[in-house]
């Protein structure tokens, strides 16, 4: 290992990262065994006026605080819709010695703020270092609704955008400086630009980053009507852009009424492929470089639809929300966010993923419910309703975080506020839950860990919406290597 202070933040390899491998001197980080978490709460659209907040939960088995809010960070604001967080240095940084992962970087989805966070001077209390407030984001990038923040290497912070300042879809970037964060401008050259945004990931190796497209900020804020997606409001491909010189190349088409979300390379660096979920489509396809040095993409996965009676439409998709890859690149995750169902495959071969694992926590389809599946591909019957420690979950399975060493999967129930409201009413009556899975690494499996649960329906200010899980030491959709 290299000596002390020799590198910077984060793990010299994903197989370091999993293995628990440091090489540097983080207070934060301490191997793979996470003892605490952060998770953005949102009160938006709950009825409570009351602002997000940032909230720390251990969950250190061996502490006699475990599975507890042990900290709230409330912002300054109402409304934010805090969404997808992100670092101010990572793995990609690892090679300078003057970084640290010590800022927690958090957009807000509706009010376009992004609010830095500062974790290094106490972890386990996070403080609010400083606010980047709308209107710099509007004159400098023209650019609104920041969704997904990455490190680079340089030490900048790159935040994906979903569209303008008015509300319309554009698929823009804006650049944040590492030490002042300063909005710089826009990353993104040249006059072409996607019509809509979401997710990215870059691969410096194949001079590449692949963004994604959800829809029109102004159309999807208040919740989501099926005639949008023929209106061309929702998004259909994966954009294709040149590292270097920070140009659109190319859109890679996966078919109307698709949505690709997560986006997510293999973590190998060397690797030239990966996997994006597609929401509306319920399918997760491989994109990769060809022989020609373009991109393109195969549909590897695809959850049936199940018709119903008793919902909005005739049949209901799965709604693939979030996906992920453990850092040795064995297996994909994702979750069914209507179906209710979270499924490991084993991804050994990439172009033909095998089912390995998958368990039910709710969703749209239990037992009992005002839906009725008259035809199912896949289940002979409808799902119990997912019950844990008393406690009947609402919702359905939506952001994941699995632990560095592959063994435990978080999952929380929120998707967006605009969206549990029209889809799980009870959801902003009830709050949100986080739970954790127990995986099997070797040969592949799903278990419910029933000692383990978080309710954000007992929080001190009222039931609220808790998303996307971070830990302190970076994780398999935050971390990149170079």
């Amino acid at each position: 290992s290299a000596k002390c202070g020799a590198c910077g933040p984060g793990y010299a390899t994903p197989l370091d990262a999993m293995k628990g491998n440091l090489r540097f001197c983080d207070p934060v980080s301490k191997g793979p065994r996470e003892e605490i978490v952060y998770l953005p709460c949102i009160y938006r659209n709950t009825g409570i006026e009351k602002p997000d907040y940032l909230a720390t939960v251990d969950v250190d088995p061996k502490s006699p605080q475990y599975c507890q809010v042990i900290h709230r960070l409330p912002m300054p604001n109402l409304k934010d819709e805090l969404h997808h967080s992100g670092w101010n240095a990572c793995s990609s940084c690892f090679g300078d010695a003057t970084k640290r992962r010590n800022h927690l970087i958090l957009p807000s989805l509706i009010s376009s703020r992004i609010y830095v966070v500062d974790v290094g001077t106490d972890a386990r209390a996070p403080r609010i270092h400083k606010v980047v407030e709308p209107v710099e984001l509007f004159w400098k990038g023209n650019v609104a609704h920041p969704h997904t923040s990455h490190c680079l290497a340089s030490g900048d912070i790159l935040i994906s955008c979903l569209g303008d300042p008015s509300g319309n879809g554009k698929g823009g970037f804006i650049l944040l400086d590492g030490e002042t964060f300063d909005v710089k401008g826009n990353w993104e050259k040249g006059e072409k630009v996607p019509p809509l945004g979401y997710d990215f990931w870059y691969q410096p190796r194949h001079n590449v980053l692949l963004s994604t497209e959800w829809g029109t900020p102004k159309v999807l804020a208040s919740g989501f009507n099926p005639a949008d997606v023929a209106r061309g409001h929702y998004g259909r491909c994966i954009n294709v852009w040149d590292w270097t010189t920070h140009s659109l190349l190319q859109s890679v088409d996966l078919g109307e009424g698709s949505i690709p979300l997560e986006v997510r390379f293999l973590h190998d660096p060397d690797a030239a492929e990966g996997f994006v979920g597609c929401a509306l489509s319920s399918a997760v396809h491989r994109f990769y470089k060809t022989e020609k040095g373009d991109w393109a993409a195969e549909k590897v996965i695809e959850v049936p639809s199940k018709k119903v009676e008793g919902w909005l439409l005739p049949e209901m998709p799965g709604l693939i929300t979030d996906i992920l890859i453990s850092l040795d690149d064995r297996f994909l995750y994702f979750s069914n966010w209507l179906h209710g169902d979270i499924r490991q495959y084993d991804i050994s071969d990439t172009r033909r993923p095998r089912l390995v694992g998958q368990v039910f926590v709710g969703g749209s389809i239990k037992k009992g419910g005002p839906v009725t599946v008259v035809d199912d591909k896949e289940l002979q019957g409808q799902p119990e309703p997912f019950v844990i420690q008393g406690k009947k979950v609402s919702g359905g399975p939506q952001m994941l975080q699995l632990s560095l060493d592959g063994r435990r999967l978080y999952v929380t129930t929120s998707l967006y506020s605009g969206w549990d409201k029209q889809f799980y009413p009870d959801l902003l009556k009830e709050g949100s839950v986080m739970l954790q899975l127990d995986v099997d690494a070797e040969k592949g499996g799903l278990k419910v860990n029933q000692n383990f649960l978080v309710d954000f329906g007992k929080e001190p200010g009222g039931p609220v919406l808790a998303h996307e899980v971070r830990y302190p030491g970076g994780d398999c959709t935050s971390d990149i290597w170079l």
